[in-house]
């Protein structure tokens, strides 16, 4: 009989370990450009790969339903009190299995069924869960909604403000999924002070930045910030809510019994480890890095002819005007396109779209991942002349051969997992 515990993944389910196998060479011999995406350490990995995923551990640190929560106290409570550090907040709760979860949490422990929030409009780069109607936060409150202004594709302040005072929402939100540019947090507290409103911060894609300083903050501004772990943070997929201490227990409470049960606390193991990862010395040099990386992508990309909403990016993110009016492709073309040579993006809608979200008029680029394997400025102007060819010619097999071939090229420079790849050991992937 087979010990699970020696047993090779190959042996016990071959389906399964092929497609893992599958998607280490995916990624290790793509382009990730997902702006949401990012790869962990391997330090991370093992952490996620732990006992832990066997332990229930209903309860927070040293108030548990269960027994022989000793050493699941020492993880979750290592991740809050490393949390609380990077970010300078009062509260955290580690426990939220996504950052749509630390939202309806928030929202939980905040609001009442039926009461007003304001949300960034998702197709001016919002998200679904600041109160889009299919989501639950369009499902169980009364939503009003802000976006950018025409001429400059950024936030227009003074039309939240005209959409606060007519609203008269008892939570503002902000932060978003597709907006390139800074956002002034301070201000937004200010217009949610004027009409009576508490503000919850949504941070997942900037929260690396924010966590070295390179983006401004929204914890001295706002009641409530909520992030994912994944993205510019380089930690496992999951949540993360901050507050003020006078918030901590209505939180704690939404988040179990409120909308979870028995936390994940082998994820919450890698949030510990990915936090630590992030308080040490050379992640703010990585998050530069990342600034960087999107600046040079940013200019080159216009160098070539194509249209950046805004005009440039102040974080991580890029989106793409690729339809042009009519006169280019679709975002939904230039994805597939991208794809067939190993690039990897995703369609997003842009403001004012006028193609649906399953089409849409735009892609949306980061420079999170490829920034860890170790590219720099050089590397990401190679990509953006790659990008431009494709989507030039998203037809000719000729442009597409070449293009792949470099891609190959490119990536067999920066070395992903390789252990994974050769059988052997290595050490664990680090940018910083």
């Amino acid at each position: 009989m087979n010990n699970l515990f020696t047993a090779n993944l190959a042996e016990v389910d071959p389906v399964v370990a092929e497609a893992t196998n599958n998607e280490v060479k995916r990624q290790a011999n793509g382009l990730e450009l997902i702006a949401s995406e990012n790869f962990v350490s391997e330090a991370v990995l093992q952490a996620m790969g732990s006992v832990f995923t066997n332990k229930y551990a209903e309860g927070y640190p040293k108030k548990r339903y269960y027994g022989g929560c000793e050493f699941a106290d020492v993880v979750e409570q290592l991740a809050i009190d490393r949390a609380k550090e990077i970010f300078g907040a009062q509260h955290a709760n580690v426990q939220p299995h996504s950052g749509a979860q630390a939202n309806m949490a928030v929202f939980l422990a905040s609001l009442q069924h039926g009461d007003k929030i304001l949300g960034m409009n998702l197709s001016h780069g919002g998200h679904l869960t600041h109160g889009h109607p299919m989501n639950f936060s369009g499902i169980n409150y009364e939503v009003s909604d802000y976006g950018v202004a025409w001429e400059t594709e950024q936030i227009d302040y003074d039309e939240l403000l005209r959409a606060a005072e007519e609203s008269r929402p008892k939570m503002i939100i902000c932060g978003a999924s597709a907006y390139p540019r800074t956002i002034d947090f301070e201000k937004i507290a200010e217009i949610a002070k004027s009409v009576g409103a508490i503000v919850m911060a949504d941070i997942a894609h900037i929260a690396g930045l924010v966590a070295v300083g390179l983006h401004l903050s929204p914890l001295p501004h706002c009641e409530f910030v909520t992030t994912t772990t994944h993205k510019t943070l380089r930690g496992p997929r999951g949540g993360l809510i901050l507050c003020r201490e006078e918030f901590a227990k209505d939180v704690n409470k939404a988040v179990f019994p409120g909308v979870q049960g028995g936390p994940l606390v082998h994820i919450i193991a890698a949030k510990a480890v990915a936090f630590g990862e992030a308080l040490r010395e050379g992640f703010k040099a990585y998050q530069q890095q990342i600034l960087d990386n999107a600046q040079a992508l940013a200019e080159e990309l216009k160098n070539q002819g194509l249209r950046l909403v805004s005009g440039g990016t102040d974080n991580h993110l890029i989106l793409v005007d690729v339809f042009q009016n009519g006169k280019g492709i679709t975002g939904k073309v230039a994805e597939k396109a991208l794809d067939e040579v190993d690039i990897t993006v995703n369609k997003n809608t842009i403001p004012f779209d006028t193609n649906s979200p399953f089409v849409a008029s735009g892609i949306r680029l980061g420079t999170p991942a490829l920034t860890t394997r170790g590219m720099k400025e050089a590397e990401m102007r190679q990509i953006a002349q790659m990008i431009a060819s494709i989507i030039r010619e998203p037809e000719s097999e000729e442009v597409k051969t070449k293009v792949k071939r470099d891609v190959a090229e490119l990536t067999a420079k920066f070395s992903l997992y390789a252990h994974r790849l050769r059988g052997e050991q290595s050490e664990s992937i680090s940018a910083s």
